[in-house]
């Protein structure tokens, strides 16, 4: 398995944009391969003493923590996807995102525990 993690600010008021925006999203990267995808509101964030999410993304007032991810069944399906996703017109519907794509957090990670009941 392999993780694509997100890390990101977004305006209180956007919380429904935000959201269709991943429904919508989910299309595309499923039909490229991916087997799931999480998107998590801000419930419970505190603020830490040396950095926290909110300092990591510059979050404003009004905004909101969105922590997600994407997996998929290997390293090789998530790369080969990038390039594929980029190039699909569907891309086009999305325009203006609902939050500041230049202050969110984001990468690549295999995991080292992964446990469900």
């Amino acid at each position: 398995m392999y993780v694509n993690g997100f890390v990101l600010a977004v305006p209180e008021a956007s919380k429904e944009a935000y959201k269709d925006v991943a429904e919508r999203f989910w299309g595309i990267v499923k039909d490229f391969g991916a087997t799931g995808q999480f998107e998590c509101w801000e419930a419970d964030v505190q603020d830490g003493h040396t950095t926290d999410f909110r300092r990591a993304t510059k979050c404003e007032e009004g905004e909101r923590i969105v922590f997600s991810w994407v997996t998929w069944p290997d390293k090789a399906t998530a790369d080969a996807s990038q390039d594929k996703m980029m190039a699909d017109p569907r891309m086009e519907q999305f325009g203006d995102m609902p939050f500041d794509g230049k202050r969110m957090i984001y990468g690549g990670f295999e995991p080292l525990v992964w446990k469900e009941a």
